[in-house]
């Protein structure tokens, strides 16, 4: 397939240089991989990894850069044509092999952003594992020169992992502090509630940033161990310092077949069984709790139902629970017509769906940008992954933080609508910041 002509204005240079490429895929033996949670904290590497599948990306083969309006269909398309473009004889072996794209990609779906196809791309998935080889043309290496090289380069990032274990010191002095002050953030949710009281919009989701800074650098590759142990049914993800463990799926598609389990609402897990079932009875019985949560299920339905030829939207929503909250979730899933749009192309349709941003969309995103404080960054937009298939799996960037040597911004953010209390939002704000905190912060 070539790459449409003509280009969106602004298109990056970069998706032409995909023809320059070849990708071979082999299969290896899982015991070749070790820690690929910690190896994917290490610099050069890139991480997705949720319950039984993993990607890790090492390098860079190809960067695509794309222009402000990231989520344009016609610009998120150049991402599929891309991957057409580099050459490859092998079949597609499972979701996730062959040349993929992986990334963060900006909340604001109007800001420019980019994805990466890794130099080196390792998928590990339900006790098999393959290794994708991408680098300059013409001709791919052959299947056994390829696994020799995979191999070798298994075999040093394991050798690397390990001497970090023994000789990285962890940070154990940390400064924290609050981007706006406690009660500077109760009195914009308070703001919003009055602003939705005029019909301004019907809700809008308040993201918080708390700074850290750490004695000396953090370690991503312990810091990702902690989150894959505290938090096994999020997916864990690191993209060039931006990590978290996020328990929200935006997207995954696999064949014909689409999943999306937005989450919204939230109570704390005390840790006694008797306390947590009365707490999941009031959550389930708050009009305000579900009438946010039923805000969301409806606007994402309506986004994916012309898209597919069926779609289950289960009546009542059911609980996720973590480590320490609970959320509403509802599943919604469906059978896209014939083939349907990309895993990435259905992202970008969502986002930002009104579990991150608010409804009506557009009045709500634009308040938030402009009363917020801070510019969200890659914070609560699309990490994950998409094949030359369409396949791939996006969740939103949740539970994260964006970390760079001895420093670290956290984030964490609540839907606020009618009857929302601002010192119940902020403390739910902060047991949402427990994830990273638990991650990062080890005195």
């Amino acid at each position: 397939m070539t790459v449409a002509s003509p280009r969106p204005a602004g298109a990056a240079v970069g998706f032409e240089a995909a023809r320059e490429l070849c990708a071979v895929t082999v299969m290896v033996g899982p015991e070749l991989l070790g820690d690929i949670v910690r190896a994917g904290g290490r610099p050069g590497s890139r991480l997705w990894s949720q319950g039984e599948t993993s990607l890790l990306g090492r390098g860079e083969a190809l960067r695509l850069a794309l222009p402000a309006g990231w989520a344009r269909p016609d610009h998120v398309s150049l991402v599929g044509e891309a991957l057409d473009l580099i050459g490859t004889d092998d079949p597609i072996m499972a979701p996730g092999t062959g040349p993929v794209a992986m990334g963060a990609l900006p909340f604001d779906p109007g800001c420019a952003g980019h994805l990466v196809v890794p130099r080196l791309l390792v998928v590990a998935r339900d006790g098999h594992a393959w290794a994708t080889l991408t680098g300059p043309g013409p001709l791919a290496p052959s299947a056994a020169e390829a696994r020799e090289a995979v191999e070798q380069e298994l075999a040093q990032l394991r050798s690397q992992v390990e001497e970090d274990c023994r000789v990285q010191s962890l940070p154990d002095r940390f400064e924290l502090s609050a981007h706006m002050p406690h009660v500077d953030w109760k009195v914009l949710v308070a703001r919003a509630v009055a602003e939705m009281e005029k019909g301004a919009f019907t809700k809008v989701v308040l993201a918080r940033r708390v700074d850290v800074v750490a004695n000396r650098p953090f370690v991503l590759p312990e810091a990702l161990s902690r989150l894959a142990t505290l938090y096994p049914s999020c997916a864990v993800f690191h993209v060039e310092g931006f990590i978290g463990a996020s328990p929200e799926t935006l997207l995954r598609r696999t064949g014909h077949e689409v999943v999306s389990h937005p989450l919204a609402g939230t109570v704390a897990r005390s840790g006694d069984s008797a306390t947590d079932a009365a707490l999941l009875a009031g959550l389930m019985a708050s009009g305000k709790d579900r009438h946010e949560h039923q805000l969301v299920v409806d606007e994402i339905a309506a986004r994916l139902r012309p898209l597919c030829r069926q779609l289950d939207v289960p009546a009542v929503p059911s609980v996720l629970a973590l480590r320490n909250v609970s959320h509403l979730g509802t599943e919604l899933r469906g059978t896209l017509l014939n083939g349907g749009a990309s895993s990435l192309a259905l992202a970008a349709l969502l986002q930002p769906t009104p579990a991150v941003g608010g409804l009506p969309t557009e009045a709500a995103v634009s308040w938030q940008r402009e009363n917020e404080g801070f510019d969200r960054g890659t914070y609560a937009g699309p990490v994950g992954w998409v094949d030359g298939r369409g396949d791939g799996e996006w969740a939103l960037g949740l539970r994260s933080a964006d970390v760079s040597g001895r420093n670290a911004a956290l984030y964490a953010g609540n839907g606020i609508v009618a009857g929302s209390v601002p010192d119940a939002e902020l403390a739910e704000t902060q047991l949402k910041l427990q994830a990273l905190l638990a991650a990062l912060v080890r005195p």
